[in-house]
């Protein structure tokens, strides 16, 4: 089986599916030979020559596309480049379906078996491979950083000859895993941390990181079968934006991280709440790539309103890319080693494993996920 690593078309997107550090478990798999994109690794400054010394080949995206059984990739492909791949081959990676419905139908009509990682479900065994958690993860880390470089004081108390110099207070709003690592990473700054999740069953984690957690009652919530928050009605979400605005209005910064799997992210900070704010404060809208949490908030631009920052960063894992390669690489390579079968010399599609279920979305010319059919 030929295995090929694609990389992002998207400049702003630095990392790779592949990992110096990670690669070896494919590349002696008995049958398997790797070859990589040309430039793949330049986000992460890992030269073509790494790779090609450690025995995979360097080829042209086109050439990728063609000769490639197992193509693994960070995004979806384009029309164009779906007509260039062999049939019966697979496409495995971050290939965004609910964003690329007509490409993964494209792939779908040439027998071209589709993998996303983003639905690799949330049991034990499959932790090796969530892509969404280890990314999201790594983007909790760089949002505090990101947000603090546009915040004017510094984040921890300091006792200086010159005066005391109180900490900021950092408000983190949805407690899943990217705020999680948010509030760690604001208390290892000196920050004082507040955080506010619709399900009360988060609490204990955020007090077990040093930060306070803001209750707020909106009546039942409560979470889905994969942990995930429940999607909120609009009388509780007006319920939420008027009690949190309390907390945002003595916040220095602002962390949003709502997100509902496959939908538009809820809009729960209003422009009421954001000139209730003092200048100078910063407002991460962590969610600005799937529509935004921050009313005014754009993808990879920082809007002032009446001196409030509403700061949104496109691809935010890319900023600490080398990591998150790292972790993406080890997601999808525990996949394919997990479902390899070196007999056959390819993927061994058990359709009554659960990982194979939830994540193999079109396979030999069939949708087998009902949303995208």
């Amino acid at each position: 089986m030929h295995i090929v690593a694609l990389k992002s078309p998207d400049s702003r997107d630095l990392r790779s599916v592949i990992h110096p550090d990670t690669i070896e478990k494919i590349v002696s798999l008995k049958g398997v030979s790797v070859s990589f994109e040309t430039g793949i690794g330049d986000g992460i400054n890992v030269s073509d020559q790494t790779f090609v010394d450690l025995g995979l080949r360097a080829l042209s995206r086109d050439e990728c596309l063609s000769d490639g059984n197992l193509i693994i990739t960070p995004s979806s492909l384009s029309h164009d480049e779906v007509a260039k791949v062999q049939l019966g081959s697979t496409v495995l990676g971050m290939v965004n379906p609910f964003y690329a419905i007509e490409e993964m139908k494209a792939l779908n009509n040439s027998k071209i078996n589709v993998v996303s990682m983003e639905f690799i479900p949330r049991i034990t065994r499959a932790q090796k491979m969530d892509v969404l958690s280890s990314q999201a993860n790594l983007a909790g880390y760089a949002a505090v950083l990101e947000a603090a470089q546009h915040l004017s004081s510094a984040l921890p108390m300091m006792m200086t000859a010159a005066g005391t110099l109180k900490p900021a207070r950092v408000f983190v709003i949805g407690v899943g895993v990217a705020g999680l690592q948010a509030i760690a990473t604001a208390k290892r700054l000196g920050a004082r941390v507040e955080a506010f999740d619709t399900r009360d069953v988060v609490e204990e984690q955020v007090k077990s990181l040093g930060a306070k957690f803001v209750k707020i009652d909106l009546g039942d919530t409560g979470q889905t079968d994969q942990g995930y928050a429940k999607e909120l009605t609009p009388e509780q979400i007006a319920k939420q934006k008027e009690l949190q605005s309390l907390v945002c209005e003595r916040s220095d910064i602002v962390i949003t991280t709502a997100q509902i799997f496959g939908r538009p992210a809820p809009k729960i900070i209003d422009d009421k709440t954001i000139k209730k704010m003092k200048p100078g404060s910063v407002i991460f809208d962590m969610a600005v790539e799937t529509g935004g949490n921050v009313e005014g908030s754009i993808v990879d631009e920082v809007v002032d309103v009446n001196g409030v920052k509403l700061v949104g960063v496109s691809y935010l894992a890319s900023k600490v890319s080398s990591h998150a390669s790292f972790a993406l690489s080890n997601n999808i390579i525990n996949w394919i080693a997990d479902f390899y079968d070196e007999e056959s010399t390819k993927i061994n599609f058990d359709f009554e494993d659960e990982v194979i279920q939830s994540s193999v979305l079109a396979f030999e010319g069939k949708i087998l996920n009902e949303r995208f059919a």
